[in-house]
């Protein structure tokens, strides 16, 4: 592999990684020349009908082999395991090389909104001190995490130029921090049956983002089910997570159906109909709408929970960190000034420790979003919300995390079924310059924005029944370095 290396152009030569860096025990490799933007890529072959294996074709001309990686074959919390441990071995030896590479790598994800939030809670759950930023290829349906960064939401060219180009906006690109979400939901075991997710046939990653906990995990309560789960885009329960679900269903029993972005989305405007998300009064029975089905909870000021008034025709609730959501639509939009004055609302940030809650009565309403400045209904913004399910409201709800949809069994026994989202840190995220999304730290951010984001700061410190608990995310085993490393020396 490493002829391959001197035969590159020079401007490929600047992303190259040698294969010593990626594989323990070889021997040390000459190179002559240091990469600019060191890569590495994790592409989702099965993603975007075909494209993912032609992208992942195209990328291993181009790069090292070994740094391109299927999804499918291996898991990027065992990648990143072996490849950072393999950094600190070498570093030890004095390899200065392999120092400048782990201090510039960047990495590159390829396939949709899950696969991405896949990736941001194995690099979460590494703990590094200088984690590396991310770049995501749109493969997806609704490609939200993409398009909030400015990597566009269509599914790209897999050519030869298409892969050139984009990895040269990689290298121009700039980091952006967003905040990280820790989700948990906790209930009494039920008498009879399981409560345990059900994946729509078995998501592709077997639904990372969101399991229940071991029973050796410092979260688990002899007598209750625990589980836990993170999310950088949203958190949605409710029709829209209902109608995802049954898009993910007939995907995985009819795959030859889903050959192209076009196609998917118009099948999931039309399941969306036969779901009945656009006659849902009708359709949907009202023990499933949001206020029927659950008390919520939301806390603005450190320590101080007040109950979230949500209107009873409100079907979904979103909980959203970023301004994309359903392809590219922005629920929450920009409030003016009357309502930044009289509901202390401010626009949709991505660092400032708030989400933003949303509520839709259904698909009709959903529809404004695409007239200029549409939004859903405004119910708050909040350091953290908890929703508390009422006894015996319905048998099941649907939930979503990030593009991955589940339907969840609820225990009609008891009435201790709580679901709580807190900030949890954050990830560092490439953004080009068509970035929709907003920073707090942005010089021309209004004082008062900036002001609430100083509370936030105290927000986490604040004791109570989790805390002390939201130490990873759901998405990835504990990373653990190999028992040779010396953890003192980790950079």
């Amino acid at each position: 592999m490493g002829d391959s290396s001197s035969q590159m152009s020079q401007p490929l030569k600047d992303f190259y990684i040698p294969d010593h860096i990626l594989i323990p025990d070889l021997e040390p490799e000459e190179v002559s020349h240091t990469p600019t933007c060191p890569v590495i890529v994790f592409i989702n072959s099965k993603s975007g009908g075909q494209l993912g294996g032609d992208l992942l074709k195209t990328y291993r001309e181009l790069l090292n082999r070994v740094q391109v990686y299927d999804l499918g074959e291996e898991a990027p919390d065992k990648v990143l395991h072996r490849i950072y441990g393999n950094f600190e071995k070498l570093k030890s030896n004095g390899d200065t090389l392999a120092a400048e590479i782990q201090k510039r790598l960047r990495l590159i994800v390829a396939g949709g909104d899950g696969t991405a939030s896949w990736l941001l809670g194995v690099v979460s759950d590494l703990k590094l001190a200088q984690p590396p930023p991310v770049a995501t290829v749109p493969l997806g349906t609704g490609n939200n995490l993409p398009f909030s960064f400015g990597w566009g939401k269509k599914n790209p060219g897999t050519d030869r130029q298409s892969v050139e180009y984009f990895l040269d906006q990689v290298m121009k690109a700039t980091e952006m921090q967003i905040d990280s979400w820790h989700i948990i939901m906790r209930m009494r075991a039920p008498k009879e049956g399981t409560c345990d997710p059900v994946a729509p046939l078995e998501l592709p990653h077997a639904l990372h983002a969101f399991h229940r906990v071991s029973t050796s995990d410092s979260l688990n309560v002899e007598g209750y089910h625990t589980f836990r789960g993170g999310f950088w885009n949203y958190f949605s329960m409710g029709m829209d997570a209902q109608v995802s679900y049954a898009f993910h269903t007939e995907r995985k029993q009819h795959p030859e159906k889903f050959k192209n972005q076009l196609v998917n989305q118009g099948t999931y405007a039309k399941l969306g109909w036969t779901q009945g998300w656009f006659f849902a009064s009708i359709s949907h029975p009202s023990s499933r709408n949001i206020a029927q089905l659950a008390k919520v909870k939301i806390m603005k000021r450190p320590g101080h929970w007040e109950e979230l008034r949500v209107p009873r025709s409100i079907r979904s609730i979103v909980c959203l960190n970023l301004p994309s959501f359903s392809g590219g639509l922005n629920p929450w939009g920009t409030p003016n000034q009357r309502k930044v004055q009289d509901r202390d609302l401010t626009a949709p940030y991505v660092d400032d420790g708030l989400l933003e809650i949303v509520g839709f009565r259904d698909a009709w309403h959903g529809l404004v979003l695409l007239a200029p400045n549409g939004h859903g209904t405004r119910l708050a913004q909040a350091h953290r919300i908890r929703f508390e399910f009422h006894r015996g409201a319905t048998d099941h709800t649907y939930m979503r995390i990030d593009g991955e949809p589940w339907k969840q069994p609820l225990p009609m026994d008891d009435d201790t079924i709580v679901v709580e989202i807190s900030h949890l840190g954050q990830v560092n995220m490439l953004a080009t310059n068509h970035c929709r999304s907003k920073s707090i730290h942005d010089p021309w951010t209004p004082l008062s924005a900036s002001s609430q984001h100083d509370d936030e700061d105290s927000c986490e410190e604040s004791e109570d029944e989790w805390e002390g608990e939201r130490r990873k995310f759901g998405a990835a085993k504990t990373f653990k370095f190999p028992e040779e490393i010396d953890m003192a020396n980790l950079s």
